[in-house]
């Protein structure tokens, strides 16, 4: 497959976006390319999502290179010729471009597979946005035996050529937690008869602003953030119970214990001064993506080698489930620089073609190089 047609097959995803579980022409047109090629496709009992390999001729390492296919459900306004045919459903965190470059790397690895030391694992991964997909394809026991993990994500903030590589931390783990509150229902002109749980909602909302300074290291990034307040359905009723909602985002696995139980607490005590009860709900979401050093320096070489400009990327908050396979073996999660006016999940989020050709080519030589070490 040469650029042309790489581009090509990247504004058909793009075009045809399918959501998280629903992937199903996304996965039967990569597993057509891929077939087409020769590329090994591993048996895995997976419903949308698949996983390839090549290499295995040559002693050497085991290579886990990770895409994700699914799409977000939003309205596409970006305004491209191949824009978004499905309504409400739109390629707006770059998927697409993620499982064209792979799918590029597949192709280019498997001309040079007489050459290739070692084996490249080929994961194309459904359900990413909802946060299960990693964990369906772990299951499968086909990343069992990976050494390294790679990923590449679109990052509009930096121009095509350039790729963001980082050490450390670089995606939060996202938690959600959900706190009902119960108090006793009665008429919105009688008060004192019930115990409205609203001023012991709002109280806890307030509490949970410094809920991060209580606990965390001012050095240490971590987010709490109530995003849904809810309590009663009419003017004159004291409602029953009310409900607090929202997402905790951290970078060290102490802060994520430490504001969980500061949460709870807070929870208790705040529906306690005000003669109510409370439940907690603590939702855990994948870890924290965390680049092992090492192998960044490796990556990094090889990309100013190849002619990118490396930079390091700003931090983000935001999560990918990526982390859940660097629980088995180290990695590295990658930007790409896609360009554009927006950010990725904006309607108006577009990735640009230009950038999608020399990630391929990087992806391929990064498993070619690393393949190689003893």
């Amino acid at each position: 497959m040469d650029e042309q047609r790489l581009t090509a097959f990247f504004k058909d995803l793009h075009a045809h976006p399918e959501v998280s579980g629903s992937e199903f022409r996304t996965t039967g047109k990569l597993r057509e390319a891929l077939e087409e090629a020769g590329v090994r496709i591993l048996p895995s009992g997976l419903q949308t999502g698949l996983v390839a390999e090549v290499g295995g001729l040559r002693p050497g390492r085991v290579i886990g290179l990770r895409c994700d296919i699914d799409a977000l459900p939003v309205c596409e306004e970006s305004g491209l010729a191949y824009a978004s045919q499905n309504e409400g459903v739109m390629h707006a965190c770059g998927h697409d471009f993620h499982a064209s470059a792979l799918l590029g790397a597949a192709l280019l690895l498997k001309e040079r597979e007489k050459e290739l030391c070692g084996t490249v694992r080929l994961v194309f991964q459904p359900a990413e946005e909802y946060g299960n997909g990693a964990q369906a394809v772990i299951a499968t026991g086909l990343t069992a035996d990976v050494q390294e993990f790679y990923a590449l994500h679109t990052y509009p903030p930096f121009p095509a050529g350039t790729l963001g590589i980082k050490e450390g931390p670089v995606m939060a783990a996202p938690d959600a937690f959900h706190i009902r509150i119960r108090g006793k229902g009665c008429h919105g002109a009688q008060p004192h008869k019930g115990i409205s749980p609203v001023p012991a909602a709002a109280a806890l909302t307030l509490a949970l602003q410094s809920a991060t300074g209580l606990v965390v290291d001012p050095f240490s990034p971590a987010v709490v953030t109530v995003t849904h307040l809810a309590a009663g359905n009419t003017w004159n009723v004291v409602p029953e119970a009310a409900l607090i909602e929202g997402t905790v985002r951290t970078l060290r696995e102490a802060d994520r214990t430490a504001l969980r139980g500061r949460i709870a607490a807070a929870a208790s005590a705040c529906a306690g001064a005000y003669g109510c009860t409370a439940r907690f709900e603590w939702e855990a979401g994948s870890a924290a993506v965390v680049n092992d050093p090492v192998l960044c320096a490796a990556a990094r070489d090889i990309a100013l080698s190849m002619g990118f400009a490396v930079d390091r990327q700003e931090d983000t908050m935001s999560s990918e489930d990526f982390s859940d396979y660097l629980k088995s073996a180290p990695g590295v999660f990658i930007r790409v620089g896609t360009g554009g006016e927006y950010p990725n999940h904006h309607p108006r989020f577009t990735a640009d073609p230009a950038a999608l050709w020399p990630a391929a080519q990087f992806l391929a030589r990064l498993a070619e190089t690393r393949g190689r070490e003893k």
